[in-house]
């Protein structure tokens, strides 16, 4: 909008650079141009650009409108340039950004505005059950033991299996359970390909036996929830074979539904908020922050792992929170006046508001908060866990999902307490990630990630996993690469909150809400 006139006789003929820059990496590649639009200060454009999205790393756009004789990029041609995080389109009401155009020195360049959808690659998950009736006998002293095997048809003509049913023992009129399959994995979300379904008799020594075939597609499955459709079941060389040969018995579809299954940008376009959380490690243990020995240290040329790591996860999940206001505490110091021990004081100092604003405002607190408290002990994560729990547990309506980030040297010492307090949390609407920083062994962290065996506290399992552990030293690469490192670091930690985003949704039957159009 309200592009730079460039041209003499009359408007601007725009056409907009899309460029983009590698994980880690600071160089700019052009990735496509948009169509050439004649004559116009307002141009709309229709060519799409089809990015893969991730929601755990920092993906750099840069759009670059350029004016007449763009063929060669010359100074004349340039009307300004825009800068914007993929995830900053995905995060923003509706997926619409409006941008202010900068780079021309001394003039008003205008706005460039972007929408992002995402492309629906066929979503959806169907549910049917299905019977026989009168299958042939196959078993000599009893009858047949059926199941059904489904096979998807590829481009080539070859079917590939994509589901079998469980065997009914002894019946040629079995009746078999509903089963859920993917569309994607049915018919590659092509609705009218073929879909082959053959019919067995159970072999304990694995040669099942044949006893016939039928065909459909997932058009006609769909069509036939409303009667039920029966398919005769056929065996080719039994029909060459036998002049009387009718078929081999009859498959009835009984029932047959279709859910959508919703992806993490389905929430976030429906206004779901990401809350970011920060909590830091200021026990003894660390070492003395102005000794470059300790963990706290930050020379004049390199910011602390604590710094290093805030920075990498919290630059990616600031994008998604609106209001970029992130409680910070710290625990396991003694804080001034009194030098009490306070296991989640605001490193802002402001109890009634612990908030800092953006990423920058919580490395400034935390900075300031290593000048003026004691560091001491021990390590407790239960009081910060529960302090969020309690935010998290305010508004459970999909709306607001809460991430903490707890930053520590390591040595848990209320591990009872913290395995119960995420017993707690796991069926609220938050996660938990951990960068483990320093030398320490970490095997209780890998406990708390219950990545292996499900985390439980007296007797009560966790909902849902929400831990996810990360030690910082494996990200700390020997060519002194730090961005590409804190890239990787990044994409490690926030890699399952997705996942653990939808599960939540998922298990209190929360849908997105719909974006105005």
């Amino acid at each position: 909008r309200n592009l730079l006139d460039m041209d003499t006789f009359s408007k601007s003929d725009p056409v907009v650079v899309l460029f983009v820059q590698g994980s880690g990496s600071s160089e700019w590649k052009e990735f496509g141009r948009t169509e050439v639009i004649d004559n116009t200060l307002n141009p709309d454009f229709v060519r799409k650009f089809v990015l893969d999205y991730y929601f755990e790393e920092k993906q750099n756009l840069r759009f670059d409108p350029m004016g007449p004789h763009s063929a060669v990029f010359g100074a004349q041609d340039f009307l300004g340039q825009a800068f914007v995080a993929l995830g900053e389109v995905i995060g923003s009401q509706r997926g619409r950004l409006e941008r202010p155009l900068t780079g021309v020195p001394g003039k008003r360049c205008g706005t460039i505005l972007l929408l992002a959808e995402e492309l629906s690659n066929c979503r959806d998950i169907v549910t049917m059950q299905l019977c026989a009736n009168k299958l042939d006998k196959k078993d000599f002293f009893g009858k047949s033991d059926p199941f059904l095997v489904f096979y998807r048809s590829n481009e080539d003509g070859t079917f590939t299996i994509c589901h079998k049913t469980e065997v009914v023992k002894n019946t040629l009129n079995p009746v078999w359970q509903p089963f859920t399959i993917p569309v994607r994995a049915l018919c590659n979300g092509d609705y009218d390909r073929t879909v082959k379904i053959d019919v067995y008799d159970w072999d304990r020594d694995g040669s099942h036996d044949f006893i016939g075939e039928f065909a459909t597609s997932y058009r006609e499955l769909s069509r036939a929830q409303s009667q039920f459709t029966v398919y005769e079941v056929l065996n080719p060389r039994k029909k060459c074979k036998k002049k009387k040969y009718v078929n081999s018995g009859t498959v009835t579809l009984l029932s047959f539904s279709v859910e959508s299954e919703f992806t993490f940008v389905d929430y976030i376009r429906g206004g779901t908020q990401l809350n970011f959380t920060v909590a830091i490690d200021f026990t003894a243990s660390n070492g003395l922050p102005s000794q470059p020995t300790s963990l706290h240290y930050a020379s004049p040329y390199q910011l602390s792992a604590y710094a290093l790591a805030l920075k990498a996860v919290g630059e990616i999940i600031q994008d998604y929170d609106s209001d970029k206001l992130f409680p910070a505490y710290g625990f396991g110091a003694k804080v001034p006046p009194d030098g009490k021990i306070s296991h989640q004081f605001p490193l802002n100092n402001n109890a009634e508001n612990p908030s800092c604003a953006g990423i920058e405002g919580v490395l400034e607190s935390y900075l300031q908060s290593l000048r003026t408290v004691q560091l001491y002990g021990p390590t407790n994560f239960a009081p910060v866990i529960n302090q969020v729990a309690g935010t998290a547990a305010q508004v459970t309506d999909g709306s607001q999902y809460h991430v903490l980030l707890i930053i520590t040297d390591g040595v848990i010492s209320d591990m009872l307490q913290t395995k119960e307090a995420i017993v707690t949390a796991s069926a609220l609407p938050m996660s938990i990630i951990i960068v483990g920083v320093g030398p320490a062994e970490f095997e209780a962290m890998e406990e708390l990630d219950g990545d292996e065996v499900r985390l439980s506290s007296r007797g009560r399992f966790a909902e849902r996993d929400i831990v996810q552990f990360v030690p910082f030293r494996d990200y700390v690469d020997d060519s002194g690469n730090q961005v590409l490192s804190m890239a990787r670091l990044a994409k490690d930690v926030l890699a399952e909150i997705p996942e653990q985003l939808l599960s939540y949704m998922k298990t209190r039957d929360i849908k997105p809400r719909q974006a105005d159009p």
